[in-house]
């Protein structure tokens, strides 16, 4: 459901983006696609010795890199291709793809860097940044997890306070996914699939928790929804930072994953890891796409980059109606669940070989 949130939501001006999951709360999609990732590495790669799964996460990041270079390129050569068909360069201030035509040479180091990221193409490097430090965040979270739990919160909350991250090239300023931030989230996946392979949950199910977790939740429609709501959230917000709360906790800042969103998907995320209901719609034939989807995430989501910028272009170029939406995200979802099938296909071939 990530990933299909992250497609539409990367194609913006279409009615569809009314709908996804941040139109209901603090924390959208990105947030669930970077704990996911933290799961999934301590459900593959914790077992062995650290070096194993050094080696291993390494050459992930690897594979991550290529894909973020592979699918920049394409970016680039269907931006190119659009300028020189329709004579347009209106395209070209989208997502900063202006400086690689005004400098060319220093845009490109950037881009092999990472230090130059175009927009809605950032997510895979903060990825890649965060599977090479994984080996450290898997040994430390077997031997001792609230120690991993503690260092993490005390790394997010000095990149805030003291503004570190990875630095940009040749623009000033840092990554959009700040990895000093956003490993918290990782780190808090990676808590969660180690519990997952020994049969536990990390936070165990509690009725008082859950209760709390619903009515924030709740709470946090309201807050997106409802404009009363929405005013008297931001003047308490407004009035801590006048008696100089640091902005970490009084803020909306998705760089630093600030406070108000990192609660949200917490709770998010501890409700739908609820026993019983959720796992059985998950679990049921209706959800099997979405299933197919997740199983090849990586090939989906590069997939759905290139789709969306695209799309993008579609929609700059040709601003249109509803019907246009449909054949945009739709055709674009076939596209990555065509993907999927066939990568499923492949692999039962040579289960079958």
């Amino acid at each position: 459901m990530c990933l299909v949130m992250i497609y539409i939501n990367h194609v913006p001006g279409t009615i569809f983006e009314h709908v996804t999951s941040r139109n209901f709360g603090l924390s959208d999609a990105a947030e669930g696609f970077v704990f996911m990732s933290g799961c999934a590495a301590a459900l593959a790669f914790s077992s062995g010795t650290v070096l194993e799964t050094a080696r291993r996460t390494t050459a992930r990041a690897w594979t991550l890199y290529q894909v973020h270079i592979l699918t920049t390129l394409l970016a680039i050569v269907m931006v190119g291709a659009a300028v020189l068909y329709t004579g347009d360069p209106e395209v070209l201030s989208n997502n900063t793809f202006e400086m690689l035509w005004e400098d060319p040479r220093t845009v490109s180091i950037g881009i092999v860097t990472l230090g130059h990221q175009f927009g809605y193409m950032n997510i895979l490097p903060m990825y890649m940044a965060l599977m090479l430090v994984a080996p450290g965040l898997i040994w430390l979270g077997r031997r001792k997890p609230l120690a991993l739990l503690a260092v993490s919160i005390g790394i997010w909350v000095l990149a805030a306070n003291f503004r570190i991250n990875l630095p940009n090239y040749p623009l000033p300023g840092g990554w959009f996914f700040n990895p000093f931030s956003w490993q918290l989230l990782f780190t808090l996946g990676i808590l969660t699939g180690l519990g997952l392979r020994e049969g536990r949950r990390f936070v165990p199910a509690s009725r008082v928790l859950l209760a709390i977790v619903v009515v924030w939740l709740a709470y946090c429609v309201l807050w997106v929804q409802v404009d009363a709501v929405k005013a008297f959230s931001r003047s308490v917000l407004a009035a801590l930072r006048e008696e100089g709360a640091m902005f970490l906790f009084v803020s909306f800042d998705k760089s630093f994953v600030a406070a108000p969103r990192l609660l949200h998907f917490v709770a998010l995320a501890y409700l739908l890891s609820w026993p019983r209901f959720i796992p059985w719609v998950t679990g049921s034939w209706v959800a099997a796409p979405i299933r197919l989807l997740g199983k090849y995430g990586l090939w989906v989501f590069a997939t759905g980059t290139v789709l969306s910028i695209g799309g993008q272009l579609v929609k700059t170029l040709h601003p249109a109606g509803l019907l246009q939406d449909v054949v945009l995200i739709f055709g674009g979802l076939a596209v990555q669940y065509a993907l999927a099938r066939w990568r499923e296909s492949l692999r039962v071939q040579k289960a079958v070989a």
